[in-house]
């Protein structure tokens, strides 16, 4: 049996084989995830941007950012340096000699396949004159040429070398190990030792436990582990959290301070810009001496915010750190609206503490909105368009046109809107509209029912109650053509009776509009419904025709064709009496029966069929959402002074307003880019009766967007569990025939176990 040698590197040429798969096993996959992306997409994304968010702080920031970035040129250089590298250790090994070549005599000797042994011998004996040692030639050439003459002469020698390749026989396979053998020498053990007890002794542990210690102090959503606690412990200690105090909390979060994050920072010069900016701001509560509120990161964290919610201008030195005090924000609220939620499932339970009540979780959600948009509470949502100020909102707010809100604003006409902004300019007015064009309209739609029951509309105490939830979002864009498109449909020389008319009016009068509040449409369609009680009544059916044919009628005649018509009435009312009284025979009353009966199965079971078709769509869809990833990207947010892009998500949730409770938690929709499709789940109420929820879309980016639907709930009660189901009661005679079955198996058995013996 052939043996195995293993030996390293002399030349090098193996190790050049294993540095070249190496570098190749880096170098293409960094090429193709770090190589950057086409800046041309990148620029022309925000050209297309440009109309609409070209005041917004995030895309200055941006084009300034992709004007003055070196990294992907750096990236550009790195990853083709080691293409460099790379092919020039191919081309290197493509030009190495090849060291394992197949042994064949007959081109040692010079001579032709299947040259005869007198050729051979010939051969042999010019070149032994040649190149004998004796004759001053060279001795391991003569001994290859020995060799050869041997192999094609002698005939072990031949064999050995048609079977093994080799005329010496078999010899031990050779593994070459892709390292130089210098590695391995004794002079330099030393070297190599230190520097393998270097690189996995000391510094591979260093770098696994720094990251292991960095990894651990964040949660899943990046937030630090200690922050979670803090608003856990203030959110539980502060059930009720006015706007003032959930400020405190949030600028109070470890990520602002020196000591848990190096991207905050303390600066010299804080002593004196940040107590000028606290005597701009007024009442900021400084003296409060609970920590940490009174530390000086928290404090510094709480004076930017509340600038940035003032509009105010800050100095440059400080302006870096407001930024990034305003972008670690909305991730912290979210935070706190996840705590929320988690308190309050404790809280139900298993009670013993009061839960945050519904004001405080929906003050992380509205304090969002203020700092995305860089508004206080009590400013007014149309400041979040361009070219806005404080003394431009006592056009909006006049008697004539009473807009306070951005669907106010949509609503009006285009005449009315502009006589309205006639402190704009055209440049700035259509600005100003494209920029409310682009903001979302979304369209919500629900649907309650019970999953996995027999009758899915009936809610029954302690049930699983889900709302599907259909959001489907528009651009303020198609409202305005909708607006536009609304005009009376009468054509030219068309006339429509008194009571079309009438009714046509009563529609148009209690038709809202697109924006206008419920309870207007509400009050205005009651109106209706009180004017058409007081109107007269309409004439008979037949009248009505006979009028209708001939306005010029007399009264006589409209009372005769009235007799006509009573009569054929009559006529066959007594044809369907004697048709039914024919039918009384048993036979036929069975067999109508019978069809009645069929058709009434075959309506159940095509219910029953819809209804199952329905829950595996459902299931699928389920299964789908699961498996599919979506981007978050959805559509960019028009934010003044937001120093970051944002993309519009929305929180979607059911509340009992009255109790001031949540019925379900917060869902955050971060995936609507047209239309979804959320599933929001909760218990039925344990007692029986009619529930009045609200069904809360908020977003997380605009003020003035929020919607809220109605959700009235029938709790029904639970049907009885049946102890005793036709499907487990077995006959007498199947439990003794199942008896005698086992009876006579167990004999069966026993004879067999004799006969073996």
């Amino acid at each position: 049996m052939a043996g195995q040698q293993f030996q390293y590197d002399d030349s090098g040429n193996t190790f050049f084989y294993f540095l070249t798969s190496f570098v190749g096993l880096i170098v293409i996959p960094a090429t193709y995830y770090l190589w950057p992306r086409d800046q041309n997409a990148e620029q022309l994304r925000l050209k297309s941007l440009r109309k609409v968010h070209g005041r917004c702080l995030w895309y200055c920031l941006r084009l300034m950012k992709s004007q003055q970035s070196i990294i992907p040129t750096l990236k550009k250089a790195a990853l083709l340096f080691g293409w460099a590298v790379f092919l020039l250790l191919a081309y290197k090994v493509s030009k190495l000699d090849r060291e394992y070549q197949e042994y064949n005599p007959y081109e040692v000797l010079g001579l032709d396949q299947g040259a005869s042994v007198s050729e051979i011998k010939k051969q042999y004996r010019l070149l032994s004159l040649k190149f004998h040692p004796d004759k001053g030639g060279d001795e391991d050439l003569f001994m290859r040429i020995a060799k050869a003459h041997s192999a094609l002469t002698n005939d072990e020698s031949r064999q050995n070398w048609e079977t093994y390749g080799n005329p010496d026989g078999p010899k031990a396979t050779s593994f070459g190990i892709a390292l130089p053998a210098w590695i391995v020498d004794s002079k330099n053990s030393m070297l190599v030792l230190l520097v393998y007890g270097l690189a996995f002794m000391v510094i591979l542990p260093v770098v696994v436990g720094t990251w292991w210690y960095r990894s651990i102090r964040y949660s899943g959503d990046q937030i630090l582990i200690n922050t979670t606690q803090l608003f856990m412990h203030f959110m539980y200690k502060t059930p009720n959290m006015n706007m003032k105090r959930l400020a405190m909390v949030l600028t109070a979060a470890f990520e602002f301070d020196p000591r848990s994050n190096k991207e905050a920072t303390i600066r010299p010069t804080d002593n004196i810009q940040v107590p000028q900016l606290i005597r701009e701001l007024g009442n900021i509560n400084v003296k409060k001496k609970e920590p940490p509120f009174c530390y000086p990161y928290s404090l510094k964290a709480r004076v930017l915010v509340l600038a940035h919610l003032a509009r105010m201008e800050v100095s440059d030195d400080i302006e870096e750190d407001q930024r990034f005090v305003v972008r670690k924000s909305p991730a912290l609220l979210q935070e706190m609206v996840n705590v929320g939620c988690q308190l309050t499932m404790m809280a139900n339970s298993r009670g013993g503490f009061h839960a945050p009540r519904l004001v405080s979780i929906e003050n992380c959600m509205k304090l969002t909105q203020m700092i995305v948009q860089g508004l206080q509470e009590s400013k007014s949502p149309l400041l979040q368009l361009p070219h806005f100020e404080e003394e431009h909102l006592r056009y909006c707010v006049s008697k004539k046109y009473k807009v306070r809100s951005l669907q106010d604003l949509v609503s009006l006409k285009d005449s009315d809107r502009r006589s309205m902004l006639r402190f704009l300019g055209e440049e700035k007015y259509d600005e100003v509209m494209a920029v409310l064009a682009s903001f979302p309209s979304i369209t919500m739609d629900t649907k309650l029912q019970v999953l996995d029951d027999e009758d899915s509309n009936n809610i029954t105490a302690g049930s699983i109650v889900t709302v599907t939830v259909t959001l489907t979002r528009k651009r303020m864009a198609e409202v305005f053509e909708k607006e536009q498109n609304v005009t009376p449909c009468l054509g030219v020389g068309e006339e429509a009776s008194t009571e079309d008319a009438v009714a046509q009016g009563d529609v148009s009068k209690t038709k809202a509009k697109v924006w206008q509040n419920k309870t207007k449409a509400a009050k205005k369609t009651k109106q209706s419904k009180k004017k058409k009680l007081t109107k007269k009544k309409p004439l008979p059916l037949p009248a009505a025709k006979a009028k209708q044919a001939n306005g010029s009628a007399s009264g006589s005649e409209v009372v005769a064709v009235a007799k006509e018509d009573e009569e054929d009435r009559s006529d066959k009312g007594s044809e369907s009496e004697e048709g039914e009284g024919n039918k009384d025979s048993p036979s036929e009353r069975d067999e109508e029966s019978d069809k009645q009966s069929d058709t009434e199965q075959d309506e159940i079971a095509g219910d029953d069929e819809e209804e199952w078709e329905a829950l595996q769509q459902s299931v699928q869809r389920r299964e789908r959402a699961l498996l599919e990833t979506k981007s978050k990207v959805t559509h960019p947010v028009y934010s003044l002074y937001y120093p970051e892009e944002k993309h519009e998500w929305w929180w979607l949730y059911i509340a009992d307003r009255k109790d001031q409770t949540l019925v379900s938690m917060p869902y955050h929709v971060c995936t609507l880019k047209d239309t979804e499709e959320v599933e929001l789940k909760f218990p039925a109420p344990s007692k029986t009766g009619n529930y009045q929820y609200s069904v809360i879309l908020r977003s997380d980016s605009y003020l003035g967007l929020d919607q809220i639907r109605p959700l009235k709930l029938e709790v029904h009660e639970a049907k009885a569990v049946l102890d005793n189901h036709p499907q487990w009661d077995i006959p007498e005679t199947e439990e003794e025939d199942e008896e005698q079955e086992d009876s006579d198996g167990i004999e069966e058995s026993e004879e067999e176990d004799e006969d073996n013996d």
